[in-house]
C-alpha cells in the first residue's frame, strides 16, 4: 500500500486510539487544526475533546500534565510542535519523566510518548529548524527514536506506547511528504538499527531526515564503483552498537552523517564507539558530515549550504576510501 510518511504517523496514532481507551493525544493545535503537520486531522471529530486535547502555549505545562496522566495509568501521546520548543519542557522531561523510575526505586514508571518535529530544510529559520536529538539521547531513563521510513513511522508508535518508560520520537519535518510502500508486515522493534543498503567499501551511518540523502549518495557512489553500506540508526538511545560494529567488520571504513552540529554531536558518540569497539578493523580514520556550526539560516541558499548534502557526503566518502 502506497502512503506518505504523514499518513503512516496518522494511521499509527489512529490504531492506538481505537485499540486502547487509555491512549489520548495532547498538544498545540492537535484538535481543531488537525496537527501542525496534519497528522491528527479528523481525530477531534472521531474521538472527542476528552481524548484529543488542544493544549495552551506552555510546553512545560502540558508535558507535565502528560507525565501526570502517565503516572495515573493513562497512555498519553504528547505532541510538541518542534524540537526547539521542547526546550521549554526540559525540566519535565529530564528531571521528572526520565528520573522517576530511578528515584522511586522502581515503584513508578512513566509510560509517556513524546512526539516532535525536528530538522531543517523548510526555510523556518533558527528557532524552528535545529536537530537537537543528541540532547535527548544523552539522558538515561528515556528511549529516543528517529523513524526515517514509512515502515518505522507506522510501526514504532505501538512498541513505544507499550514501553513502561518515556519514549521520545523525532519526526523529521522534511519526511512528512515522503511517499513509499507500506508492506503487509510493517511491525518493527524499537531496539535495533537497520541496514538499508548493503555494501563492502564503506559504512555510511545516519538517521532521520539524513537517510534519503545518504541513500542518494550511495546510489551516486555505486555508479562510480564504490559500494557503500547504509546503516539507519533508527534508535538513538540505546544505540545498537552491534549493528554498527558488524558493518565495520565488513567495510573497514566509516562516514557518519548527522544533521546536528559537529561539536558534541551524536556523530561524535558513534565515532567514539567505533574507535572503542572496532579500532583494529579500521583501514582509515572515521569521518563525519554534519551541519555547519551556525544557527540554521533563513535564506534558502544559505540553509542548504549549512546542512549535510549529497555532494558533501560523496566527497567525504571518496576522501575516506581514496577512490
Amino acid at each position: 500500500m502506497k502512503m506518505s510518511y504523514r499518513e503512516a504517523v496518522r494511521q499509527a496514532m489512529h490504531e492506538a486510539l481505537v485499540a486502547d481507551p487509555r491512549v489520548f493525544l495532547m498538544g498545540e493545535d492537535v484538535g481543531k487544526y488537525g496537527g501542525a503537520y496534519a497528522c491528527s486531522k479528523g481525530f477531534l471529530e472521531e474521538f472527542g475533546p476528552e481524548r484529543i486535547r488542544d493544549a495552551p502555549l506552555s510546553e512545560l505545562g502540558f508535558v507535565g500534565a502528560g507525565i501526570g496522566a502517565a503516572l495515573g495509568g493513562l497512555r498519553p501521546i504528547v505532541e510538541v510542535m518542534t524540537v526547539n520548543f521542547s526546550l521549554l519542557a526540559l525540566d519535565q522531561i529530564v528531571n521528572t519523566a526520565a528520573a522517576l523510575r530511578h528515584m522511586s526505586g522502581g515503584q513508578f514508571s512513566v509510560p509517556l510518548v513524546l512526539r516532535m518535529a525536528t530538522g531543517a530544510g523548510r526555510q523556518l529559520a533558527a528557532q524552528h529548524s535545529h536537530s537537537l536529538e543528541n540532547w535527548y539521547a544523552h539522558i538515561p531513563g528515556i528511549k529516543v527514536l528517529a523513524p526515517a521510513t514509512i515502515i518505522d513511522a507506522r510501526g514504532m508508535l505501538g512498541p513505544a506506547l507499550a514501553d513502561p518508560d518515556p519514549v521520545v520520537i523525532f519526526e523529521h519535518a522534511q519526511l512528512y511528504n515522503m511517499e513509499g510502500d507500506l508492506p503487509d508486515d510493517w511491525r518493527c522493534d524499537i531496539a535495533t538499527a537497520a541496514v538499508r543498503r548493503e555494501g563492502t567499501d564503506v559504512s555510511l551511518i545516519t538517521y532521520g531526515g539524513s537517510l534519503p540523502k545518504v541513500l542518494a549518495a550511495a546510489e551516486q557512489l555505486a555508479a562510480e564503483g564504490i559500494a557503500a553500506e547504509v546503516i539507519d540508526l533508527r534508535v538513538l538511545r540505546p544505540l545498537d552498537s552491534e549493528t554498527i560494529a558488524a558493518s565495520l567488520r565488513r567495510t573497514h571504513k566509516a562516514v557518519v552523517v548527522d544533521e546536528g552540529w559537529k561539536s558534541g554531536s551524536l556523530a561524535a558518540e558513534v565515532m567514539a564507539r567505533i574507535v572503542e569497539q572496532c579500532f583494529f578493523e579500521l583501514d582509515a580514520p572515521v569521518a563525519r558530515v554534519c551541519s555547519e556550526e551556525v544557527p540554521i539560516p533563513y535564506a534558502k541558499h544559505m540553509e542548504e549550504a549549512a546542512l549535510p548534502q549529497v555532494p558533501k557526503i560523496v566527497a567525504s566518502v571518496k576522501q575516506v576510501t581514496g577512490k
